[in-house]
């Protein structure tokens, strides 16, 4: 059955933008585009070796659940499709290799690296939304990974460090120890504080925000310790549910 939600986006697309859509033709400009984009048509374009049955059986189900799903059932082609046309289908590769068996967190990193510095905004996302299970699994070695991340000279990688540590985040699982203690978060947020990319600073400041529903007086004493060399909005930002 099509939700009331699902028909309205579905009708905002058009069919000529979503038939190119799910043929791989076009990227997704919207969240909209992909929320009724139908995963099963667009894997038997770009995969037809592939059999797109469980994306039909689980194409009532959230959008995250079917990027996995996607993921796993391209596994070994990923590379292959990890240059595709199509943002999504560059999604399901970063979801592949996050389901790769055998690889370290150094490794799984590696492989990610141009998806997270991905032109689409929608691949950087699926990146680290991707990644975000190992993450959640050690964090302490993720921080240690993605500290020097911080130092990298594309804003698209400065801000994965921050984005997919993040304690709680949108869409995904919350890091547990990092919202008992966030206090190992500052390996990535003590390099980034100054940043003057708006979309590294938006990261910065909502992982401080995530951390201030937990800690409020550990983020008023980051807030207060970084005045002077920290951007004033990461400042205004982080502090905006204290």
């Amino acid at each position: 059955m099509t939700t009331r939600k699902g028909a309205s986006n579905r009708a905002a697309v058009g069919p000529e933008l979503l038939a190119a859509l799910n043929a791989g033709a076009e990227q997704t400009r919207t969240l909209s585009e992909m929320l009724v984009m139908d995963f099963a048509v667009l894997l038997e374009t770009v995969a037809p070796q592939i059999d797109a049955a469980p994306l039909r059986i689980v194409a009532d189900q959230g959008v995250t659940k079917r990027m996995e799903l996607a993921g796993r059932l391209i596994g070994p082609c990923w590379r292959q499709l990890a240059g595709h046309a199509s943002d999504t289908v560059r999604g399901w590769a970063a979801y592949a290799i996050a389901a790769k068996e055998g690889l370290t967190l150094a490794q799984r990193l590696e492989l990610l690296r141009p998806l997270a510095d991905d032109p689409h905004f929608g691949v950087r996302e699926w990146a680290w939304l991707a990644l975000r299970p190992h993450v959640v699994a050690d964090p302490l070695e993720a921080l240690a990974l993605l500290t020097p991340w911080t130092a990298e000279a594309s804003a698209n990688l400065r801000r994965f460090a921050s984005e997919a540590t993040r304690p709680r985040g949108v869409w995904c699982a919350h890091v547990r120890p990092l919202r008992d203690d966030p206090a190992p978060g500052l390996a990535v947020l003590q390099p980034l504080r100054g940043d003057d990319h708006r979309y590294v600073q938006d990261s910065v400041a909502n992982w401080l925000n995530d951390a201030a529903k937990d800690h409020p007086d550990w983020v008023r004493g980051v807030v207060e310790s970084w005045q002077g060399s920290a951007s004033p909005y990461v400042l205004k930002r982080a502090a905006r549910s204290l």
